[in-house]
């Protein structure tokens, strides 16, 4: 073979193992990083576009009004770092679908519609008072498809106590799987960082139930659905009590690929 070819031929293998590296990579998917891109809903700071940039991919139901828990403003300029809640005077939707602002959490209240592509002001009901979006028409919370599987793992060790420390390994093998992430903190960050977290609605069953918690881990919880959830301790224990605590982050769908 020729050095020509050779070379060819080992850069279509690196070309090869660097797509397949990217695809497997959880961390891969779009993230808010306070540039407006395709596929994206964003807020501005400012009217007419300006200052500060929230960027979302889904729709979001509360966005919290105090860090760590907040959805906050991204981009460079004014408004940086500030929680997006009743702080947004503009928008640019460049989603394929209609978005509604909404003046309330849980996309109530009174709303103001945004057709894809469309730039504007937010109008003199909503400045300043944006508390949900809902991208493509009415939202709901589904159930995760592999909901009565994880479950089903999770009732099963009710009253154990080989768990206790290990909420983020007890809720990826709900799922047959483990090494996703090293503790609930860093994976309530992946869901916050890339728009995934919801914090007004009850958590469908299936879904990863987050909490500051009194470690620098984090906790999380696998919602069985009913408002009621399993979570580990010193025995692993069901509870339906465990959005009042004030530790309480808000919930997501687990990644797909688990």
């Amino acid at each position: 073979m020729n050095i020509r070819k050779s070379l060819a031929v080992a850069g279509a293998a690196l070309a090869m193992t660097t797509s397949i590296l990217t695809v497997a990579s959880p961390a891969s998917a779009a993230s808010r990083d306070g540039v407006c891109d395709s596929g994206e809903f964003c807020y501005y700071y400012n009217s007419n576009e300006a200052g500060s940039i929230s960027d979302f991919t889904g729709s979001i139901d509360d966005y919290g009004t105090t860090q760590p828990s907040c959805y906050e403003f991204k981009g460079a300029g004014n408004g940086q770092g500030l929680c997006v809640k009743n702080n947004a005077a503009s928008v640019w939707n460049r989603t394929s679908k209609t978005v509604k602002v909404y003046f309330n959490s849980n996309f109530g209240g009174a709303s103001q519609s945004f057709a894809a592509g469309a730039k504007g002001n937010l109008n003199a009901t909503l400045k300043n008072n944006n508390a949900s979006h809902d991208i493509g028409g009415a939202t709901t919370n589904p159930a995760d498809p592999r909901a009565a599987e994880a479950v089903a793992f999770a009732k099963a060790r009710l009253g154990h106590t080989d768990w206790n420390n290990e909420c983020e390994l007890f809720v990826e093998r709900a799922f047959g799987t483990s090494g996703r992430f090293a503790t609930a903190r860093t994976h309530y960050q992946w869901q916050k960082d890339n728009g995934r977290i919801h914090t007004g609605s009850v958590p469908p069953a299936g879904t990863a139930v987050f909490f500051t918690s009194t470690t620098s881990a984090g906790h999380v919880m696998l919602s069985i659905g009913g408002n009621s959830a399993i979570s580990t301790g010193p025995t692993v224990y069901q509870t339906s009590t465990f959005r009042d605590r004030s530790d309480y982050l808000g919930w997501a769908y687990v990644p797909s690929g688990w």
